[in-house]
């Protein structure tokens, strides 16, 4: 059988590994949630790059978003457009 001092040992024992496992637990969740909203913001960042809002061929109908190359239309393909023409607004 186990000694008594032994079996007075089990519960601290017990409650600094729980004690333990709780706070990995706290220091796993709030690292993904971190990771999470800092893949959000970079997607975010990507996404305010694609200049087809600002092109002068963008017609904005729902058919037919760019003249030139509808498929690439408000997409991460369009980030790089070679045919981006930025929309002059004249004064007169």
């Amino acid at each position: 059988m186990l000694s008594p001092t032994l079996l007075q040992m089990i519960p601290s024992v017990m409650e600094i590994a729980f004690t333990g496992f709780i706070s990995l637990a706290v220091v796993i969740s709030i690292w993904s949630l971190w990771e999470a909203t800092y893949k959000g913001w970079m997607y975010a960042r990507r996404l305010h790059q694609i200049p087809c809002s600002r092109c002068s061929f963008f017609t904005g109908e729902y058919n037919l978003k760019c003249t030139i190359h509808p498929y690439k239309a408000l997409n991460e393909a369009a980030i790089d457009c070679p045919d981006y023409l930025p929309v002059v607004i004249s004064s007169v």
